[in-house]
């Protein structure tokens, strides 16, 4: 059992991931389980799209999308009963999942002073928090992050098994472009960081042949072998 935390820091579970993996969903159950706060940090990249277009700014100009960012002003909820997140005074919680949304946030989070930004107070969010820990879950959040973090997991699927997810997720959408789509997200983010593969330290959990429960369970275990139960539970 290992001791990870000082004071009255929050603990981290930190998890990275594809697209279509489960991240969010599983994040979230493992968050309420625990008692402990919530963080989905591709959120704040999707708000940071949703104003970029609502703004008209062209999202593949890079000096335009950090111009942007100089003016972002957001408000994230790390409740996970309550996941809710706002651009100034406008909630944009449902309205960030849009597909002209996803399409754009390639684009803003390609943008290296945005990343720097945002890792900023992704940090400041997590020292913040009231809780006894904090679940972080993102791109780059095992490596950039939370690299320090006291539990560090890599969750994937199959490519194929990712779509079939996303598609049940997204109704009325075809199922072959919601996988065509998955994949052009994955090889442009890839440019970016690599969250596909597990760096030094870090637990995978295929979730290919696992349901919803049975992979919050395999996470939970990855979280007591690493910090104990006796952390938030």
């Amino acid at each position: 059992m290992t001791e990870s935390t000082t004071g009255d820091e929050p603990v981290v579970v930190a998890i990275d991931g594809p697209a279509g993996s489960g991240k969010s969903s599983v994040s979230t159950a493992v968050a309420r389980r625990l008692g402990y706060g919530y963080l989905d940090t591709g959120a704040v990249y999707r708000a940071l799209a949703w104003s970029a277009l609502q703004h008209d700014v062209d999202t593949t100009v890079p000096a335009a999308v950090q111009a942007l960012f100089t003016d972002f002003h957001t408000a994230v909820s790390l409740d996970p009963e309550v996941v809710a997140i706002r651009v100034d005074d406008i909630d944009v919680t449902t309205a960030i999942r849009e597909p002209h949304v996803t399409a754009a946030v390639s684009g803003v989070a390609r943008v290296s002073a945005v990343r720097e930004g945002l890792n900023g107070l992704f940090r400041s969010l997590i020292a913040e928090s009231t809780r006894p820990g904090v679940v972080v879950e993102g791109r780059d959040i095992t490596t950039v992050v939370a690299p320090d973090a006291p539990v560090r997991i890599l969750l994937t699927a199959d490519p194929a098994v990712r779509a079939a997810r996303r598609s049940a997720e997204l109704e009325g959408q075809d199922a072959g472009a919601v996988a065509d789509a998955l994949r052009r997200r994955d090889a442009s983010d890839s440019t970016v960081v690599d969250f596909l593969t597990a760096a030094d330290g870090v637990s995978v959990v295929d979730s290919t042949h696992l349901d919803f429960e049975q992979t919050v369970d395999a996470v939970l275990e990855v979280i007591d072998q690493r910090i104990g139960a006796h952390h938030g539970r």
